[in-house]
């Protein structure tokens, strides 16, 4: 005998299961990226610090104008350097966190659909005399919703690439500006 409640009743506690446990895995990978952006930010608030304290040394023992002007001079390129490289480290750690987490929702809804089907095929076969249209018209949405997933994931994965795209011009922009700029001083 053929018990349809006992089946939509299990799909749902295992799509429930499921669904917490994507929760899980996307909550753990969004605190291990704040883990790093805040391990991130500490090193180079101490570095920072390190460095201003040298710098301000420095510009306290300069003699005259002209080589205070000097080290402020020489002090613009290392300080460019080290926010260039800052920007690339936290762009690799929001890139990196940006694609587990698209990869762990894939994975999630996609074994998600694959179960979903399979309980709309198991019960389609087994689906009352007359009933075949109503089936029929569910597995049309059910076919939407998963194209409509398909174009939204690739919608996401577009914009995901354009910011990296614009950070990286960003970097590469402000790279540029920045040896321009120690050039001229060291003239």
């Amino acid at each position: 005998m053929f018990n349809t409640p006992e089946q939509f009743s299990s799909a749902a506690k295992a799509n429930f299961e499921a669904q917490v446990s994507l929760f899980n895995s996307l909550f753990g990978k969004a605190f291990e990226s704040v883990e790093k952006v805040v391990d991130l930010n500490l090193n180079v608030a101490k570095a920072s610090l390190e460095d201003t304290s040298i710098a301000a040394r420095q510009l306290l023992s300069a003699k005259d104008p002209q080589e205070f002007f000097s080290l402020t001079a020489a002090q613009a390129q290392p300080t460019a350097a080290k926010a260039i490289a800052y920007g690339r480290h936290l762009a690799g750690i929001v890139t990196a966190a940006q694609a587990e987490l698209s990869r762990v929702t894939e994975e999630q809804i996609a074994e998600t659909g694959r179960k979903v089907s399979a309980l709309v095929d198991d019960v389609s076969k087994n689906a009352p005399a007359g009933s075949e249209n109503v089936v029929a018209m569910f597995k049309t949405a059910l076919g939407n919703a998963n194209a409509g997933y398909e174009q939204f994931t690739k919608t996401a994965k577009q914009a995901a690439e354009v910011m990296e795209a614009n950070m990286n011009s960003a970097v590469t922009q402000f790279s540029q500006a920045a040896e321009k700029t120690a050039g001229r001083t060291r003239k």
